[in-house]
């Protein structure tokens, strides 16, 4: 057995358990979450909770079970990036900075799930076999 074919699994949790606890947070933090949207001049700060929290949540259990991993990957890389732009781009404030790099390479180790895809172990991997079984019989 080859041991690399865990290493994508690996890397799809290390990035998507974060996603999915930022969502829960968010989903306990209604009002907070919604005061710092509003704070930064995103319009309609109820429909950017929202939003926030079905790419948050729902893109991070999406990507834990590797369910159109290379589509979600993409999808959280570009709001990894909006993020990183709309709410963390005061470089004089030093942790600003640090959480704008932070949401860089998030972006860039979900742009390598988007391009090397789910792996082995994942709901694309396993819906795949399938349709391959299904292409064999016919």
């Amino acid at each position: 057995m080859n041991a690399t074919r865990y290493l994508p699994f690996v890397g799809r949790l290390l990035i998507g358990l974060p996603f999915v606890m930022s969502g829960l947070s968010k989903l306990a933090a209604y009002g907070p979450t919604t005061e710092v949207i509003g704070a930064v001049g995103l319009p309609a700060p109820p429909l950017a909770f929202a939003v926030a929290v079905v790419f948050v949540l729902g893109g991070g259990l999406l990507l834990l079970a590797g369910f159109q991993a290379r589509f979600v990957a993409v999808a959280l890389a570009l709001f990894a990036l909006v993020t990183a732009v709309s709410f963390h781009s005061n470089f004089a404030d030093q942790n600003q900075m640090i959480h704008f790099l932070k949401n860089l390479m998030i972006a860039g180790g979900l742009l390598q799930i988007a391009g090397f895809g789910a792996g082995a172990i994942s709901v694309d991997n396993r819906l795949s076999k399938g349709h391959e079984a299904v292409a064999t019989v016919r």
